[in-house]
């Protein structure tokens, strides 16, 4: 048990709120997360967390010494880093999420060519449709879609993705072609909706001649899951609200159908997401790098939407 494991752990286990929730995140038992803490509270001489059945509140002094420990560990991800940098040969774990869709299209095709060429570096990928917090989570590197909000982390802007609204031939017969973003709403045409906390897919936000605007529509199906939407929409069950490049092969065959063409939707970035001084790392840059030339190679190869 190493003094920087002891730090480490605290780290994590200050972020998280949780002893558990650490633990697993440091790929530890609960027990070795505990004797961390206690070991370095023992050598301290001071009580970093007061206890109690439900929470896990830092003291006065843990708090005090988050800052100082936070800034320990950079240092040594600086070294390390620099280290890396001069013998060329970058090692370590890299904690990567995407959305299920686009991770598994184009992230994870591609991990086993990137351990290839890099056997040093363990990628460890998660792949959600939810909004996800890097610093909380532990993440290095995050891949993102859709429309950037006033943040601290930087986004490496890879491209600008196309969106569609789309429907099966099935169900535009049984309830009519929607010309416009009005006529969704109007006519309560069933839209199937990515909900998760934070989602604001339930309002789309589409194109108009006064400028972007918000269109608040409803339909019986929601998921956190982009695929099933589309599964739902091939099966004729509602209208979707899709990047091209997820849903071009099927409007291509005519197995979907773009709607409501008079108000398209606003197009979203495709990029990383990353903390500032995560590039500090050369195994991180090496990630973006490798993996942001796979995607716009992807993206520029991928069918257009059909006119």
């Amino acid at each position: 048990m190493s003094y920087l494991d002891n730090i480490r752990t605290f780290l994590r286990v200050y972020e998280l709120g949780s002893m558990s929730a650490a633990a697993r995140d440091q790929r530890v038992s609960a027990a070795v997360a505990s004797a961390r803490i206690a070991a370095l509270e023992g050598h301290l001489g001071v009580r970093l967390f007061q206890r109690t059945t439900r929470k896990l509140t830092p003291t006065e002094q843990g708090r005090i010494f988050y800052e100082g420990a936070l800034r320990i560990v950079e240092a040594v991800q600086a070294a390390e880093a620099g280290v890396s940098d001069v013998t060329r040969l970058p090692r370590g774990s890299i904690f990567v999420a995407a959305p299920l869709g686009v991770g598994r299209r184009f992230i994870a095709p591609h991990v086993p060519d990137f351990a290839a060429a890099y056997p040093q570096i363990d990628v460890r990928l998660r792949l959600s449709d939810r909004k996800i917090d890097l610093t909380e989570e532990g993440l290095d590197v995050a891949l993102f879609l859709g429309r950037p909000e006033s943040s601290t982390l930087k986004l490496r802007k890879l491209a600008d993705c196309p969106r569609v609204l789309c429907a099966s031939p099935a169900y535009i017969a049984r309830r009519g072609m929607p010309e416009d973003g009005a006529a969704l709403v109007r006519d309560g045409h069933a839209c199937l909706i990515l909900r998760f906390p934070g989602a604001t897919e339930f309002q789309w936000q589409l194109a108009t001649p006064e400028g972007p605007r918000r269109f608040p529509v409803r339909g019986p199906f929601e998921t956190d899951d982009g695929d099933v939407l589309t599964g739902w929409a091939l099966d004729g069950h509602g209208i979707v609200l899709k990047p091209v490049f997820e849903v071009a092969e099927h409007l291509a065959s005519g197995a979907l159908v773009p709607v409501a063409r008079a108000n398209p939707p606003l197009p979203v970035q495709i990029g990383f997401l990353y903390l500032h001084r995560r590039l500090q790392d050369p195994k991180v840059r090496l990630f973006l790098d490798f993996m942001g030339a796979r995607i716009k190679a992807a993206l520029a190869a991928a069918p257009q939407l059909p006119r």
